[in-house]
């Protein structure tokens, strides 16, 4: 399952949102451009139309689709469509290519504006589409803020595309060594970064380049300094991530503050309540209550351990807006005694437990409870308390239970978070699926979810004996 699948956005938006769009503008006499449209003709529909949406232009090469152009008194007015809710400085040579080919071509660009998503709306019975959407002026910063104004950013930032055209051709005959720069692992790291890099993954464990947030690990590689214990001390940054890791090195593999595991362990109470969510993201918010890129929970597992060491399991499943049922469900399956253990408590699951709280006041007392409980099993490997070689600079829980001698998640017909989403968009469709590739759709999803709750369980088990195993 899984295999050969059109792309599937990680965001779901089921909506067209340039129609969305064309509602919040008040779009009327339009010209609507399709795929595989001659530049010419959006040319001709300059002088017979009012609006020109979706619209392809170009100019020496370079080919656009403009979402919005409407007709004023002095020209054009640029609209930009951007799908999220935070539009950044980060795509201006994207925006400066159409800004240059349209003003090349000779319109008369007077005002450039972003449409984005509101991220403070909250969806009442209907979908309000004024207030679903901002017309901003600006570009934010990195706390989500108005900054720079986008015009003059766009002409102070202006290149010369035919220069770059060329540069651009001119890869088609050789192509270069690929260079490592800070912009391949910014903000956001590189999408194409794995293929221009690929090298690293063939490492060995104890690679210096595996060396967390270093930013001299490359220089160190070339230097011959190549495994973690090599690290030169005078060109680290002394994070307690980086000491754990030369000190595994150091140790043969294995590296454990057995003090700081020992306080961390202290604090789990019985029964430990190992807590699993899955959920969708939705662009636009389908149900009542929720925000643009809000997410609507589909499944949990839950996997009690009983000081006895007997364990019970239960997984809820819903599909479609059914976050009542499923709260009312959470606060009845977890005890109300012992600690709640959940991966990245901290951006998941005690996020989603706050949101039901909100969302459901009558529940919030049990709701606040359970996560007053929580405890984050993520805390002994962010904090450098332990680290293994295997786990190459990385701490997902996937990567942790690779380490473990149990039943691996290959093993499953789903065996990736998202690969759950895509398969729990089949039920939430409605679409065609026969009856019986639901039911195994609903038998995988159970399977998986699982797994996860399953897999802190092994991972509690593994930091009780490395804890007590003795220097």
């Amino acid at each position: 399952m899984g295999e050969n699948r059109p792309f599937q956005p990680f965001v779901r938006l089921d909506e067209k949102i340039t129609d969305l769009a064309m509602e919040k503008l008040h779009v009327t006499d339009a010209f609507i451009g399709e795929r595989g449209d001659a530049p010419e003709k959006a040319m001709e529909a300059l002088s017979s139309y009012q609006w020109l949406v979706k619209a392809r232009f170009e100019y020496h090469g370079l080919r656009i689709k403009v979402p919005f152009l409407h007709r004023n008194e002095d020209g054009w007015d640029l609209y930009f469509l951007f799908t999220g809710i935070y539009p950044h400085p980060d795509d201006t040579l994207f925006y400066c290519a159409n800004l240059w080919v349209l003003e090349n071509l000779g319109l008369q660009i007077s005002k450039i504006r972003i449409l984005h998503l509101d991220a403070g709306y909250v969806r009442g019975k209907q979908l309000d589409v004024d207030r679903l959407f901002v017309i901003s002026d600006s570009f934010y910063n990195g706390n989500n803020n108005p900054s720079v104004k986008i015009e003059p950013h766009l002409r102070k930032h202006m290149k010369d595309f035919d220069s770059l055209m060329e540069q651009m051709n001119s890869l088609g005959d050789t192509v270069p060594d690929p260079i490592r720069s800070q912009i391949c692992t910014g903000r956001n790291r590189c999408s194409h970064y794995d293929e221009c890099f690929g090298q690293q993954k063939k490492e060995p464990d104890n690679s210096i380049l595996h060396l967390f947030s270093s930013q001299y690990r490359y220089a160190m590689a070339k230097e011959g300094l190549t495994t973690l214990s090599m690290a030169d001390i005078s060109r680290i940054e002394g994070s307690r991530m980086q000491y754990a890791q030369i000190q595994a090195d150091r140790n043969g593999g294995l590296f454990v503050d057995r003090s700081a595991l020992g306080t961390w362990l202290n604090g789990i109470r019985y029964p430990i309540s190992f807590l699993d969510f899955e959920w969708e993201r939705f662009a636009v918010p389908p149900y009542e209550g929720m925000k643009p890129y809000d997410v609507l929970p589909f499944e949990y597992a839950l996997y009690i351990l009983y000081e006895d060491g007997t364990m019970e399991q239960k997984v809820y499943l819903n599909v479609h807006d059914d976050r009542r049922n499923m709260a009312e469900n959470l606060v009845r399956d977890i005890p109300e005694t012992g600690s709640v253990v959940a991966y990245n408590a901290t951006g998941a699951e005690s996020v989603r437990i706050r949101e039901f709280s909100a969302l459901y006041p009558d529940l919030s007392e049990k709701l606040d409870a359970v996560n007053a409980r929580m405890e984050d099993m993520q805390i002994p490997f962010i904090t450098g308390s332990v680290y293994d070689v295997r786990m190459r600079g990385q701490w997902s829980l996937k990567v942790i239970m690779s380490m473990m001698n149990d039943a691996s998640y290959q093993d499953l017909d789903i065996n990736q978070g998202m690969e759950a989403v895509y398969q729990w968009r089949h039920l939430d469709y409605d679409d065609d699926t026969p009856e019986e590739e639901k039911e195994k759709i609903i038998e995988d999803l159970r399977k998986y979810c699982g797994m996860d709750a399953y897999a802190m369980t092994v991972v509690y088990r593994w930091l009780l004996n490395i804890c007590r195993e003795p220097k």
